[in-house]
C-alpha cells in the first residue's frame, strides 16, 4: 500500500512494509514499517499555495498530477492511502487508483506528522518550520484577499472617516470665523455658508480690498453688496500680512478636506450600492453604512432581529431606561431616515418599528442572496411609504401583498325593512280593561278614608296640648 502524505515542503509518498491493521501511529519507529519512495519539492511559495488551495478544496493541483504519472503509475494494482476523501474520488476519476481514506487512514497520517523528521530527511526541521510559516502567512493573504465577508470593511472605515472628518471641518471652520473675526467681525453674520466664508476670506485677504474683488463665483449679489457695505464701516482690528497668509493656509487645509469629503461620500455611496442595494433603497446609504459599521459587519446586521436594528445606536438611552424604569427608546440611528422624517412626532416610533423590520429582511437578503438586485428594497419601501402616508392623512391604502396594487373592497348596501306608519300608537295613556279601573278606584277610596283618620288624629293631639298648656299656667 502506498500513502500519500503532504508537508509545507511538498508531497511524499511513503511504501508500507506492513497491512494497514497493523501499522499503529502509536509506534516509536514508523520508520521500519514505512519506506519513502519519492518526495516532490515545491519549487517556491507560489507552487506550495497552489498546492495547499487545492487540498483544501478537494482538488488535484499540477504538481500532484505529475507525481501520480510517474510514481503510482508503475504500482497501480496497490491502493493509495489518502487524508482526504474528495480528494482519494478525484484520483480515482481521472487515474483509476482505488484509495482508502478511512479512520485507520487519518490515524496513520497522525503517526507521520509526529515522526516527519525521521521519516523525511531531505529537508532538516527548521527549514521545515520556516516553510510552514510561510505557508501559513500566504494562505491567509489568500483568503482575506478573496472572502466576500471582508468586503464590507471598506465601507466600516469610509464611514467612521466620514464622521472624524465633519468633526474636523468644523473645528477648523470654527477657528478660522473666530480668527479673521477680529479683523471683520461683521462678515461672519453676513456670509453664513461654512464653505462660502472660506472662499470668501481667500479671496478677500484683507477687508480693504473687498470694494475691488469680485465675489460673483462663491456669493450672490444681494450678499456681495451687503457684504461690500460693511466693509466700508467695519470696526474690526487690523493685521498684518503674516496673519492674513496663516489664515489663507488655514483656508486651503479647509477646501482640501472639503473635496476630499466629497470625494469620499462619493465613494461610500458607490459601495453601498454594490453591496447592501436593498438596504440602501430603504433607509439611504448613510444610515445604512453606520447600521452596518454599528453591527461590526453585513452579516452581523443580518443577524441581528428586527427590534435590535430598531435601536441600534441608542444602547445607553436604553440601558439608562432599564435601569430606571421609565420608557425604553422608540429608534436609533433609524431616526435619521427619511422615511422617519416623513411623518409627524407622535407616529414615528412606528414608522421606525416597521421600518426595522423591513431592514432587517433586506440586510439577510444583502448578505446571503447571490444575485445583486433591489426588487426587495423597492417593495418594501412602497409598503412604508404607504404606511407613512395612512399615518399622516389617515387614508388606508394597501400595506398587505405586494404593495402595488390597491386594496379592492367590495360595495355594502344596507338593506333595513321599516314597517307602515301605526296610528293607534300616538295615544300615551295604558289601556286598561273594566275590572282593573273598579280595583284601583277600591284602593284609592282606601286611601282616601286613611288619610282622612290620620288627619284627625293630629287635631286631637295639638288639642290636648293647648289644653295642657293653659293648665300649667293657671
Amino acid at each position: 500500500m502506498l500513502v500519500l502524505f503532504e508537508t509545507p515542503a511538498g508531497y511524499a509518498i511513503f511504501k508500507a512494509k506492513k497491512k494497514l491493521e497493523a501499522l499503529t501511529p502509536a509506534d516509536a519507529n514508523l520508520e521500519q514499517s514505512l519506506k519513502l519512495k519519492h518526495f516532490h519539492k515545491f519549487e517556491d511559495t507560489t507552487e506550495a499555495l497552489a498546492a495547499a488551495t487545492a487540498s483544501i478544496e478537494g482538488k488535484c493541483s499540477k504538481g500532484l498530477k505529475k507525481l501520480l504519472k510517474n510514481i503510482v503509475s508503475s504500482d497501480v494494482q496497490e491502493e493509495l492511502a489518502v487524508a482526504d476523501a474528495k480528494l482519494g474520488s478525484v484520483i480515482k476519476e481521472k487515474f483509476g487508483i482505488s484509495c482508502n481514506a478511512s479512520r485507520e487512514v487519518q490515524e496513520l497520517m497522525r503517526g507521520i506528522r509526529l515522526q516527519m523528521n525521521t521519516l523525511v530527511t531531505a529537508i532538516s526541521e527548521d527549514d521545515m518550520r520556516k516553510m510552514a510559516l510561510g505557508l501559513a502567512h500566504s494562505l491567509s493573504r489568500y483568503k482575506l484577499k478573496f472572502s466576500p465577508d471582508k468586503v464590507d470593511t471598506m465601507i466600516v472605515q469610509a464611514i467612521s472617516l466620514l464622521d472624524d472628518l465633519d468633526k474636523e471641518l468644523n473645528n477648523y471652520v470654527m477657528r478660522c470665523r473666530e480668527w479673521y473675526g477680529w479683523h471683520f467681525p461683521e462678515m461672519g453674520k453676513i456670509v453664513t455658508d461654512n464653505t462660502a466664508y472660506v472662499r470668501t476670506v481667500k479671496m478677500m485677504g484683507v477687508r480693504t480690498k473687498c470694494a475691488t474683488t469680485d465675489f460673483s463665483s462663491c456669493l450672490p449679489e444681494e450678499v456681495e453688496e451687503e457684504l461690500k457695505a460693511a466693509a466700508e464701516i467695519s470696526m474690526g482690528t487690523e493685521v498684518s500680512d503674516e496673519d492674513i497668509t496663516n489664515i489663507h493656509h488655514l483656508c486651503d487645509q479647509i477646501l482640501e478636506i472639503n473635496d476630499y469629503r466629497a470625494q469620499l461620500s462619493d465613494y461610500l455611496k458607490s459601495r453601498m450600492q454594490a453591496i447592501a442595494p436593498n438596504v440602501t433603497v430603504l433607509v439611504g446609504e448613510m444610515v445604512g453604512a453606520r447600521l452596518i459599521a454599528h453591527a461590526g459587519s453585513l452579516i452581523n446586521l443580518a443577524k441581528h432581529p428586527a427590534s435590535t436594528v430598531q435601536i441600534l445606536g441608542a444602547e445607553k438611552a436604553l440601558f439608562r431606561a432599564l435601569k430606571k424604569k421609565h420608557n425604553t427608546p422608540k429608534y436609533g440611528l433609524l431616526y435619521h431616515a427619511s422615511l422617519v422624517g416623513q411623518c409627524g412626532a407622535k407616529h414615528k416610533g412606528k414608522i421606525a418599528r416597521v421600518l426595522a423590520a423591513k431592514t432587517a429582511l433586506a440586510s439577510r437578503v444583502d448578505a446571503l442572496s447571490e444575485e445583486s438586485r433591489t426588487d426587495v428594497g423597492v417593495e418594501h419601501r412602497q409598503i412604508v411609504e404607504r404606511r407613512v402616508q395612512f399615518c399622516n392623512d389617515g387614508v388606508v391604502h394597501a400595506i398587505s401583498g405586494t404593495g402595488k396594487a390597491k386594496a379592492k373592497a367590495d360595495k355594502v348596501e344596507i338593506k333595513a325593512e321599516t314597517s307602515g306608519y301605526n296610528a293607534a300608537t300616538d295615544s300615551t295613556l295604558a289601556t286598561t280593561t273594566p275590572e282593573k279601573k273598579k280595583k284601583k278606584r277600591k284602593r284609592e277610596e282606601v286611601d282616601d278614608d286613611d288619610d282622612e283618620a290620620e288627619a284627625t288624629t293630629k287635631v286631637e293631639k295639638k288639642k290636648k296640648k293647648k289644653k295642657k298648656a293653659k293648665v300649667e299656667e293657671e
